[in-house]
């Protein structure tokens, strides 16, 4: 073989491995978002760095994350830092569910978020809040699936931007509505939706019995909100090392105030006056391993790593990127250690009723 043959057939290797390793590789989901594309949402170019940094500063001020006048500009900034990566890497539905044999992560994802419609029992035509909407997979899904009329508020002006995109392109701008608000301080009025639902958003709130009386205000009487809670399980141990390490890594690496333990749902729920109709733990078997899609990704993430690495250094990709991807990173081995170990679900549910008087 000359030197040419070789070098043509060493180059055709070398291309068709490249797109194998950015095109194909990695994860299965539909993007709404592409590498080139990773931006600091509504942050500019230049203070993406700035603001990761301010970012960690909470936790070295813990007690700023403490209260509600604090908590909006905290999550604000993560979700300006983390929508365009989330989007990328894992899709428009920024939560987990149990994997279904034989389905697709997006499947399992759509009947996930189907099921909290179909606890609530609306039909089509009703009102309902999606609290906590980010860039609106699980409100797309859910005005498809039960023909009802959806307003989701989420507390970041990108996501609003970002989910009106995809509820355009979707073809459901007509039954999805999108708010920029803070859902502890919600703009509708009294008694105005006919069932509300949370997914994985509620962890935010820096005291659950804030956006839970907000909920509870804005619901129709009569009418049913379910949400899936992160908490603590009842195998976790304060006093346990490992466990302490695994659960704040999880709180800074998503924004949370503090876990909450799953024994004070409910509690809370029934302090701000409403009726608990069912409460469990969506991750216990028989379902399967919620934490399986993180595992099954690790490959993609180091893939992505590199890409986001590069196109930072070509100035593609605002300085800080790379910073923020290595932390969801070290976030998602949190994320599987408290799914293997079993001290930590993101899907505790609760099913509530606002009583009729």
């Amino acid at each position: 073989m000359d030197s040419l043959t070789l070098f043509c057939t060493a180059s055709f290797i070398v291309a068709g491995g490249l797109y194998w390793f950015v095109c194909i590789l990695g994860s299965a989901e539909q993007k709404g978002r592409r590498a080139h594309h990773l931006s600091g949402g509504s942050i500019s170019h230049e203070k993406v760095q700035d603001k990761y940094k301010q970012y960690w500063t909470f936790f070295r001020r813990p007690k700023e994350i403490e209260t509600a006048d604090n908590v909006p500009a905290f999550v604000d900034t993560f979700y300006n830092l983390v929508t365009d990566i989330y989007e990328w890497g894992w899709g428009q539905s920024f939560h987990f569910s149990p994997s279904i044999p034989g389905k697709s992560h997006l499947d399992a994802t759509k009947a996930h978020e189907q099921m909290a419609v179909d606890l609530l029992g609306v039909k089509p035509g009703d009102k309902i809040l999606d609290a906590g909407c980010g860039v609106g997979g699980p409100m797309r899904a859910i005005a498809a699936h039960s023909g009802a009329n959806v307003v989701g508020i989420t507390i970041n002006e990108y996501q609003v931007k970002r989910a009106r995109i995809h509820n355009k392109k979707a073809g459901l701008d007509s039954l999805c509505e999108v708010v920029c608000g803070n859902f502890l301080e919600m703009p509708f009025a009294d008694n105005t939706f006919d069932g509300v639902y949370s997914i994985e958003a509620t962890c935010h709130a820096p005291k659950l019995e804030e956006v839970y009386a907000e909920i509870y205000r804005v619901l129709k009487p009569g009418s049913l909100y379910v949400s899936y809670e992160w908490v603590t399980t009842e195998l976790f141990r304060a006093d346990n090392s490992e466990h302490v390490e695994i659960i704040q890594g999880i709180e800074r690496g998503d924004a949370l105030p503090g876990l909450r333990h799953y024994s004070d749902i409910a509690e809370i729920a029934k302090k701000v006056g409403f009726e608990i109709v069912k409460e469990m733990d969506l991750a216990k078997p028989p379902s399967r391993p919620w934490w399986t899609r993180l595992k099954m990704g690790r490959i993609a993430y180091w893939r992505n790593h590199i890409i986001v690495t590069v196109l930072s250094a070509l100035g593609i990709a605002p300085k800080g990127t790379v910073d923020v991807h290595e932390m969801l990173f070290k976030t998602a081995d949190y994320l599987t250690r408290g799914g293997d170990t079993g001290i930590f679900t993101p899907m505790h549910m609760i099913l509530c009723r606002k009583p009729e008087n």
